[in-house]
Parts: structure tokens; C-alpha cells; sequence
């Protein structure tokens, strides 16, 4: 190759090495942006109701400490499943589930029995199961050194502060989940009965858990959450599971 032909390939690769640089960077952040926090969105903040009980989400995280059994998401939880903040679900990621918790709080959890700890961010909520506090990806389980087995002992401590609510508002519309099926035409079926019971805003949200189609019913829109479990508690003698949900 001669010296002339040596040199404009120099030159030519001078040129390209920037818009290389660049494709690179560009892949990089998108490949970051797919794991990045989503911003708590308002239905994270209000309250909820899992089998009867009603869960406050925390206006502020500052100086949250608590007690309890961690626990850790099983295998099929990873099918497709979203967070309560829209996240996709990662068993490798260090997030976990909280009940009260505002969402993207860092969260450090300590196993009391062997003192091992770990900082994960809270994305999800639960677990609602009793003298549980807190429900880790397999990575954090991992972690803490209680990878399957059932539960630890942990303690929880809260690192900085997010922001929740604002002056304890809590803003509308709520519904009330009376069923899901993994048949339409049942779910289509009780929406009509809804509907007739004097519940006109009856809709049916499409939805996958675990790896299943479901399609819930929810009855009204209640622009206030006293109204929405008032109707809780008239539908409770027939749909004894029903519970109270933001209305997006």
C-alpha cells in the first residue's frame, strides 16, 4: 500500500471514529434507560384494599425503620408481570415490594440473622401476607443469604427521603374490582349485572398475572375514596373478595 493510499485510510478513519463513539453511547443509554425508575405516578399514592384490608401509602419516606419477614418473589412471578410503577419485573434486578412505602424509595434491608444487608429500590407493592414486610427479587435474596428458603428476618431502614402526597390530598377516581376471569364472555356477564345494579361506569381492564390473561370487572367511578368503599361494603355480602383500586 503506498504512503499516499496509508494516509487518506487515516483520515478517512478519523472521520468515522465519532459517529462510532456515538452509536455506542446511544446503545448504551438505551440499554440503561430500559432498567431506569419510572417516576411514582399518582395511583401509587393512593390508598388500596387487599382482601379487606386497606393500605395507606406513606407521604414521606424519612426515617422508616420496621421489623418483620422478608420474603422473595417465586420464579413465576417473572412472566411478563409489571410493578405497581409500570416496571417491568426483573429477577436480577435489587427491587422489592412494599406495602406503604412511597415508590422508588431506597430501601436498605438487614437479615437479623446473619447481619448481611442490602439496598434495593421499592417498585411494587406488598406482600399481603401476614407478619410479612417486605418481598425481594431472587437477587436480593440472594444477597442476604436466604435464597430458597422461604423467609428471613429482616430489619428495614429507609435511605434519603421520596416525596408522596400533597397535604394528605387524596385524589379521584376510584372503582371498586368485584371479579376476574380468564373467560370474557363471564367477566362481560357480570359487568352487564353491574350495570343494571345501578353501576353505569362498570368496566372490564384486560390484564396478565403470572402469566394469565385476566379480565376484571370493575363497578362505578367514585370521585372520592369514602364514597368508593362505601360501595365496598354494600357489595361485600356478595363479592367478599371486592376491593377498592384507583381509577386510572
Amino acid at each position: 500500500m503506498s504512503t499516499t493510499q496509508k494516509s487518506h485510510d487515516t483520515r478517512a478513519l478519523r472521520r468515522l471514529l465519532p459517529l462510532v463513539t456515538g452509536l455506542a453511547l446511544a446503545l448504551a443509554l438505551i440499554g440503561c434507560a430500559s432498567h431506569a425508575p419510572k417516576p411514582a405516578g399518582k395511583g401509587t399514592q393512593r390508598p388500596y384494599t387487599i382482601k379487606g384490608q386497606t393500605y395507606r401509602p406513606l407521604a414521606s419516606a424519612e426515617g422508616y425503620q420496621e421489623e418483620g419477614l422478608a420474603s422473595w418473589y417465586e420464579p413465576g412471578w417473572f412472566s411478563g408481570k409489571t410493578t405497581a410503577n409500570g416496571e417491568r419485573l426483573h429477577a436480577g434486578d435489587l427491587t422489592c415490594a412494599h406495602k406503604v412505602l412511597p415508590i422508588n424509595t431506597m430501601l436498605r434491608v438487614t437479615n437479623l440473622e446473619n447481619s448481611r444487608s442490602v439496598v434495593v429500590r421499592v417498585n411494587d407493592r406488598g406482600p399481603f401476607v401476614a407478619g410479612r414486610c417486605v418481598d425481594l427479587t431472587p437477587a436480593g435474596a440472594k444477597a442476604l443469604g436466604f435464597h430458597g428458603r422461604g423467609t428471613a428476618r429482616v430489619r428495614l431502614s429507609t435511605e434519603g427521603d421520596v416525596p408522596g402526597m400533597k397535604d394528605g390530598q387524596l385524589p379521584g377516581p376510584f372503582t371498586v374490582q368485584v371479579g376476574a376471569f380468564a373467560v370474557t364472555a363471564n367477566a362481560e356477564r357480570l359487568r352487564a349485572r353491574m350495570i343494571a345494579r345501578g353501576y353505569p361506569d362498570t368496566r372490564i381492564q384486560q390484564g396478565d398475572q403470572t402469566g394469565v390473561m385476566l379480565w376484571r370487572v370493575q363497578a362505578g367511578s367514585f370521585p372520592t375514596l369514602s364514597e368508593a368503599q362505601a360501595a365496598q361494603e354494600r357489595l361485600l355480602a356478595d363479592f367478599p373478595d371486592c376491593f377498592v383500586l384507583a381509577r386510572d
